[in-house]
């Protein structure tokens, strides 16, 4: 894996819930869980400034955990990898956990 591959999985990234996720059978530790499908955002999501960004995400969709209620349509901060289980008392298998409800993004690049 690149360093810039390693760095980006390590921080909580940003996107749009465009679904759920209903599952019949669970491990025990995710009895009740609620699963959102997300489209993260890419550069090109930030370009629009105040505007909610348009269309899905040129990046693969994923599964996130979500136990603070997001819904879809909703702007999400998610955190991926081995931080995902951390709030869990016992190993628990999840790639990815929704780590914030985000209201407004404000998005001003350095100029030069």
């Amino acid at each position: 894996m690149k360093k810039s591959q390693e760095c980006r999985y390590k921080n909580m990234r940003l996107g749009t819930v465009i679904g759920r996720v209903i599952l019949n059978a669970t491990v025990p530790e995710l009895d009740g869980a609620r699963w959102l499908i997300v489209s993260p955002f890419t550069r090109e999501h930030y370009q629009h400034g105040y505007e909610a960004p348009v269309g899905l995400s040129k990046d693969p969709s994923l599964v996130v955990y979500d136990a603070l209620g997001g819904g879809v349509g909703q702007t999400i901060g998610f955190v991926e990898g081995r931080e995902a289980a951390s709030p869990f008392e016992k190993p628990t298998p999840i790639d990815a956990i929704n780590a914030a409800l985000v209201d407004e993004v404000f998005y001003s690049p350095f100029t030069q």
